[in-house]
């Protein structure tokens, strides 16, 4: 009795059909994903402005759910801002030139990386400007000036939130940066009054950081350069 020949199973390309026509996350026919580009390969790329300000807009909202106020709203606003640091300390370091690809040692190197590397990264420009405390009580302060932050040009603040500055956002991506580099800090973002120049730059806003006492007693026994 001559043997029938045995059909192969059609299983494999059912299931590899009802996993093509699923919807959700499609990949590529060579199966490469982002995550097989070089890292530096997006590094002269820029974000639309305007797919940022939907993007932005929609995590204010989505922060702004079962908040009790302005803090708790910046708060959260700080919060997801944190892990963006701690990622874009790392990547910034190393699309860095090997000679230069070495993490800030002191404040003074930390602070300079933040206002120039770190914000022409993000806002293609550097910050406006970077001042150390002058009260001898507050030796742990440092302030960095942004005149006119991206994140707050469109965003439409009611009268009764006027205290609210959603630069608390990069203020938890600088926060980031310090905590990720071993300067842990605490950082928050203030806006300037009514005085000479705040109407030169109404939406002038004050990143106060302010390092944890380790970090200035680790500093003072670092050698003077």
């Amino acid at each position: 009795m001559a043997s029938q020949p045995i059909k192969p199973s059609l299983a494999g390309n059912a299931s590899q059909s009802q996993r093509t026509s699923q919807p959700g996350l499609r990949y590529p026919s060579n199966g490469k994903t982002i995550y097989h580009r070089p890292l530096n390969r997006s590094r002269t790329q820029e974000l639309s402005q305007a797919s940022f300000a939907y993007l932005f807009g929609e995590m204010v909202s989505y922060a702004q759910k079962r908040v009790t106020g302005i803090q708790d709203l910046e708060k959260r606003l700080n919060v997801q801002g944190h892990p963006i640091g701690l990622k874009l300390l790392d990547l910034l370091l190393y699309r860095e030139p090997p000679r230069t690809q070495n993490r800030p040692l002191n404040i003074i190197a930390l602070l300079q990386f933040i206002t120039t590397i770190l914000w022409r990264h993000l806002f293609s420009r550097p910050a406006d400007a970077l001042e150390k405390s002058s009260n001898p009580d507050t030796p742990d302060e440092y302030m960095i000036s942004d005149n006119d932050p991206l994140v707050n040009q469109y965003i439409s603040v009611p009268k009764e939130m006027n205290q609210l500055n959603c630069a608390a956002f990069v203020a938890g991506i600088v926060e980031g940066v310090c905590d990720g580099a071993g300067f842990p800090a605490r950082v928050t973002a203030h806006s300037v009054g009514k005085g000479e120049e705040g109407e030169l730059w109404p939406g002038k806003t004050v990143f106060l950081v302010k390092f944890q006492q380790e970090v200035v007693e680790r500093e003072a026994y670092l050698p003077k350069n």
